[in-house]
């Protein structure tokens, strides 16, 4: 048995104990509190996952948005999650973000299925991650909460034949990998445009290493070698295995933030230092709240 801090056994017992209809209010705490950095950890894996995937690659590159603009394109994905997990799915601001992922990829091309394996990696990556190498493991009821906040935002995205649950999210998800994950210079492209926003998150002494960890956080040597990532080592596993076990050590026995990770508007550096306003998230060659022009 764990020894956790009070504050978080309390968390996980109100966890545990919540009723299935209170979905939302479930994953926003297990994302912006109790397992805050692991999910976002998650998210950034799962970013990077779209790119081994040959076709979706090669419309994000004539896209032009991450080539040109990586670290924008990266932060906004990240804040737009954040934002309907914040707000709520149907909040003015939920509604905000929905429509502005139906404006950015009403003119993208792909299969049902390609939308659907997006969509996918927000939900099966970041649990899988934290399952593996969070400080605890994340609840059935957990578990079942973010399925159903993905499924919902779905939904409202219009993507069809969502699984309902997450062994069939995760079943799909496998499926969908093992069918289209391979090597394509788009991919590749892609994967060195956006290695400097990982680098962003650490110290500068960490620099040379970053693909290899990146490779080995990923924990997928076909995945890695689709993007172009040096393999895994030894020590690079052990690097960090050793690095979360000491991190979870001492998280465990931390008492849970009362400030959430992510708060609407603030600052999200080096991209909007002093804060954003939701008109601001998006493609540049998108005009304002309720216009888009279509990609070239």
């Amino acid at each position: 048995m764990m020894r956790l801090h009070s504050s978080l056994a309390e968390s996980l017992d109100r966890q545990l104990a919540r009723d299935p209809e209170d979905w939302e209010q479930t994953f926003r705490q297990m994302a912006l509190f109790d397992l805050a950095e692991d999910i976002k950890f998650g998210f950034f894996l799962a970013y990077y996952r779209n790119f081994a995937i040959p076709s979706g690659a090669a419309t994000l590159v004539r896209n032009g948005e991450i080539p040109a603009r990586p670290m924008k394109r990266s932060i906004d994905t990240g804040l737009v999650i954040y934002e309907l997990i914040a707000c709520g799915l149907d909040s003015e601001r939920g509604r905000q973000m929905t429509a502005l992922l139906n404006r950015v990829h009403r003119h993208v091309p792909g299969s049902p299925e390609d939308f659907l394996y997006v969509l996918m990696t927000l939900l099966v990556v970041p649990i899988r991650w934290t399952e593996l190498h969070g400080w605890r493991q994340p609840t059935q009821t957990e578990r079942d909460a973010a399925t159903r906040f993905f499924r919902e935002l779905g939904t409202r995205i219009h993507i069809a034949d969502i699984p309902v649950t997450f062994e069939a999210a995760a079943k799909f998800f496998d499926d969908y990998e093992r069918r289209r994950v391979a090597p394509s210079s788009a991919g590749k492209t892609l994967m060195g445009a956006t290695v400097q926003v990982f680098q962003s998150m650490q110290p500068r002494l960490l620099h040379p290493v970053t693909e290899r960890m990146i490779a080995t956080m990923l924990d997928d040597a076909p995945l890695a070698a689709a993007l172009g990532l040096p393999r895994s080592t030894w020590w690079s596993r052990v690097a960090l295995a050793a690095g979360l076990g000491l991190r979870n050590a001492i998280r465990r026995r931390t008492p849970l933030s009362t400030i959430p990770s992510f708060i609407p508007g603030q600052a999200a550096p080096p991209v909007y230092a002093e804060g954003y306003d939701p008109a601001e998230i998006g493609p540049l060659n998108m005009m304002g709240p309720g216009t888009a022009t279509p990609p070239d």
